[in-house]
């Protein structure tokens, strides 16, 4: 590994040499300058990784280079040193960039807790850049990829949670991304380079799933011809993802809850255990919760599992993140295939970040490999989504319906006799009607109905309340509106 190199700018000989030896005795490799014009000469040919520059001295000091020595060093922590008096001037280069300053004199402890400081600051910006590779990271074959606020939430969430290895419960409907966020959180973690082992707990007959999970010796049941490590000790050292959790059968959960206090797994027929360092992330698109109030899931396993939860939001809650995704995992399918395509047009983008996608990312996913697949040109166009057709359509419906529910002469259509002129009980016939035909425009869609309507989303989702209204299914058959 290259050694840590760092530049000393100063015009006192004695403060450049002590400097130098406390850098050099944390093995730094250490080049030094009198002066502004030779220090940031010699900043311009060579990299460096610190950089401590006095703030006064002949010539030009290291407020007058610090422009020039920030873009010459841009991968640097810079660090300004100022004598008292000069503190003012310090402050304002750390306002135009500079990492700290340290005022003149200081001890080799502040010197290096500073520059501790700023190796942390830089750890965390890199683990940013890797959050965001692993928030889209190739899923299947598809970059997921984000932007909304939600999902920002959701990053520092995943973030904090991969410096520790507690234990993660990810909530969120089917196909929300909620095995995007645990590959994330295992390529954060200190675990990266070991084993993320994936097992999804509904996928497996319950006759098998002690065994996928703990392992099994030879000849511990009809057909066990030899011995099986399972998934726990496959993932020893690394991340076990288990997907679905809330399927897990009853006499399975006991194991788990005994394997996630003790650290350790017996596998079947065997009659010793054996330890395991395992981080555990669990996902579920059901209410755990709800599950443990109904006697269905074990209240002790859940209180295990429920240390750090991240919630996924769906996708409808989240529009904004449509148009990106839909971008780059039609891209991505594309390229799989080896099929030119024009990047989506804005008539298709607002005709999918308006629909609810109640199979989330997924669906959006599937969706456009059916458009890229029935496309004949290079161009995706609205009529290849088999909901955008029937519900534009709708959509003309409902606008004539909505110019007619307001119509001077169709009083009728507000569920309302012509002999009833209550304002009170047509305005509340009318605003149901009204938040009915926005969500059957918007597909469902709360964020952009709100938005239709000039209401804020809490007060539509009280309103949806008050009116019982499903917004994925305003008109219900039957009903009279």
């Amino acid at each position: 590994m290259a050694k840590r190199r760092a530049l000393i700018i100063d015009d006192e000989a004695g403060v450049r040499s002590s400097l130098g030896l406390i850098l050099e005795d944390e093995g730094y490799e250490v080049a030094t300058a009198p002066d502004g014009d030779v220090g940031l000469r010699t900043a311009q040919s060579e990299r460096f990784d610190v950089v401590l520059c006095d703030v006064r001295m002949p010539r030009r000091g290291g407020f007058e280079i610090l422009e020039d020595l920030l873009r010459a060093q841009p991968d640097a922590t810079v660090i300004v040193m100022s004598a008292f008096g000069q503190v003012e001037q310090a402050l304002e280069a750390v306002r135009k960039g500079a990492y700290d300053f340290l005022a003149k004199p200081f001890t080799a402890q502040e010197l290096l807790l500073a520059i501790r400081k700023a190796d942390e600051r830089e750890r965390l910006r890199r683990e940013n850049r890797t959050l965001k590779r692993a928030l889209s990271h190739e899923a299947g074959g598809v970059s997921i990829a984000a932007s909304s606020g939600a999902m920002r939430e959701v990053f520092e969430l995943v973030e904090r949670a991969a410096e520790y290895k507690t234990t993660v419960l990810v909530t969120g409907e089917s196909g929300a991304g909620k095995e995007v966020v645990a590959r994330a959180v295992h390529g954060l973690s200190d675990r990266a380079a070991e084993p993320y082992v994936a097992v999804n707990c509904g996928a497996i007959p319950e006759s098998l799933i002690e065994s996928e999970l703990f392992g099994h010796v030879r000849g511990a049941f009809t057909g066990a011809d030899s011995e099986a490590r399972g998934m726990f000790r496959e993932a020893d050292g690394g991340t076990l993802f288990l997907d679905e959790i809330g399927e897990l059968p009853p006499a399975i959960q006991v194991k788990l809850l005994r394997a996630l206090q003790e650290e350790e797994v017996r596998p079947v027929g065997a009659a010793k255990t054996f330890p395991v360092d395992v981080r555990i992330i669990a996902a579920t698109a059901r209410d755990l919760e709800q599950m443990v109030a109904a006697n269905q899931f074990r209240a002790d396993l859940y209180y295990r599992l429920n240390v750090f939860r991240i919630h996924v939001p769906p996708l409808r809650e989240r529009p904004e993140d449509v148009p990106l995704l839909a971008d780059q995992l039609l891209a991505a399918h594309a390229r799989r295939i080896g099929k030119a395509v024009d990047p989506l047009d804005r008539e298709v983008l607002d005709v999918l970040a308006a629909y609810a996608w109640p199979g989330n990312v997924r669906e959006l996913e599937n969706s456009l490999e059916r458009a890229l697949i029935l496309t004949r040109s290079r161009r995706i166009t609205r009529d290849l989504f088999p909901f955008a057709t029937p519900a534009s359509a709708a959509e003309e419906g409902a606008s004539g319906a909505s110019d007619a529910s307001v119509a001077p002469d169709s009083s009728d259509s507000l569920g309302a006799s012509s002999e009833d002129l209550s304002i009170k009980r047509l305005g509340r016939a009318l605003e149901e009607r009204l938040i009915r035909l926005a969500l059957v425009r918007t597909r469902g869609n709360r964020t952009r109905a709100a938005r239709l309507l000039e209401l804020s989303p809490r007060a539509l989702q009280y309103k949806l309340k008050e009116y019982a209204v499903d917004p994925l299914n305003p008109f219900p058959a039957g009903s009279d509106s």
